[in-house]
């Protein structure tokens, strides 16, 4: 093992690094985890018996999420590099990373709403049909709460899964703590260094992982 280190040297950059890190995380959470709600919610009420019953709709919604979800990032970055370029103007960088990440989020995402939604007892939603809710009060007001604590878990495993994808923005020339251990570890033999930025994103984890459980567990508790 290499004890001989520049991370004396390195700090601003270990600093910056963490910054992007949680910078591009952050939008893509926001972004991805948007979309991909959406799109969780349309796979399962236009699933057979739901509230809005289509099983044209949901052949297609399922082939469109099985085709993308399987990819691997490294070859899903290339592959919408092309759309990357359209969208925000460019197909390297932070923007281009954010982009990748968004889309690749929003599929995986996507199942992690729909099999939550699942879990919702269908007498719940019957009872709110029996009253006369709307189908979109009874998404708003009953599906969705009646799923949230399940789903802080699930948004908080897609944090985990969004920060390791962030780790290959060095592949389009992103930034974060990824391309960092690479750039100044990796590449320069240095151990201490490498351990340095995985022992960071360790730690934003678990912290990130701590706090999904605790609120997972007020929201169960209601």
């Amino acid at each position: 093992m290499n004890l001989d280190t520049n991370l004396p040297d390195l700090w601003s950059l270990v600093w910056q690094a963490t910054f992007e890190t949680l910078y591009i995380v952050a939008i893509t959470l926001f972004l991805g985890g948007l979309l991909g709600l959406l799109l969780g919610l349309a796979l399962y009420v236009t699933r057979r018996g739901g509230l809005y019953a289509s099983r044209a709709a949901n052949l297609t919604l399922n082939v469109l999420v099985n085709f993308f979800r399987p990819i691997p990032f490294v070859i899903f970055i290339a592959a919408v590099q092309p759309l990357a370029r359209v969208v925000v103007g460019i197909g390297i960088g932070n923007r281009a990373i954010i982009f990748a990440l968004t889309l690749a989020a929003a599929f995986g995402i996507s199942r992690i709403v729909e099999q939550n939604l699942v879990t919702v007892r269908p007498g719940v939603i019957e009872a709110a049909r029996s009253v006369g809710a709307s189908r979109l009060r009874i998404i708003g007001t009953v599906l969705v709460p009646e799923a949230l604590g399940p789903l802080i878990l699930g948004y908080t495993y897609a944090f985990v899964a969004i920060v390791d994808m962030s780790a290959i923005a060095g592949v389009v020339g992103g930034g974060g703590l990824g391309n960092f251990a690479l750039q100044y570890g990796y590449r320069q033999f240095d151990t201490v260094v490498t351990w340095t930025a995985v022992l960071i994103i360790v730690v934003l984890v678990q912290l990130v992982q701590l706090l999904g459980n605790v609120l997972a567990r007020r929201v169960l508790r209601r």
